[in-house]
């Protein structure tokens, strides 16, 4: 599979099956996710790996919805503010754009093999800190759902529904 292909392949994955997630493929996703580029390349994120119940139950409190009760795995991207670079022009911090581009490594990844993905970022971030017990520089940027697609189909069934070439190019 090309990269167009992929891309065209990954969507936001809201139904899952609870069937495992073999050991290989999150392997692969978080080697993938490793090799992700990083501004002066500080690799300032973290992967948390949530598949207990307990740990199911701590994302839940954070995010109360029910489509990922069956999910059996969780990566959260984490940041740490003392690891980003920042901009010295006007200190830009560029640690979402970093878990941005590492969010999309894992997400193509997933899907690559077979495996739905959905980026939450609608979450109560201080409670997961306190949940997780991060420290005060590290940031739960986003919960990324890792899971079989309760449907297969849904890879081609969900829409791509995105702005057409000429609306969102600029020639200078």
């Amino acid at each position: 599979m090309n990269t167009l292909e992929l891309a065209r392949k990954r969507c936001s994955i809201r139904q899952y099956s609870d069937l495992p997630v073999e050991k290989d493929k999150l392997e692969y996703i978080l080697e993938v996710a490793r090799l992700a580029p990083s501004a002066c390349n500080r690799q300032p994120w973290r992967f948390l790996i949530v598949t207990s119940e307990e740990g199911r139950e701590k994302l839940h409190r954070t995010y109360a919805r029910e489509w990922i009760k069956p999910v059996p795995l969780f990566i959260v991207i984490c940041g740490d503010h003392e690891q980003s670079w920042k901009r010295p022009a006007d200190g830009k911090d560029h640690l979402d754009t970093d878990a941005g581009i590492v969010m999309e490594h894992i997400c193509l990844a997933a899907a690559e093999k077979d495996l739905g993905t959905c980026i939450i970022c609608h979450f109560d971030a201080a409670l997961l800190s306190v949940e997780l017990n991060l420290p005060g520089s590290v940031e739960p940027v986003a919960i990324i759902p890792v899971g079989y697609p309760a449907d297969p189909e849904l890879f081609v069934k969900t829409a791509k529904m995105r702005k057409p070439m000429n609306e969102i190019l600029v020639t200078f």
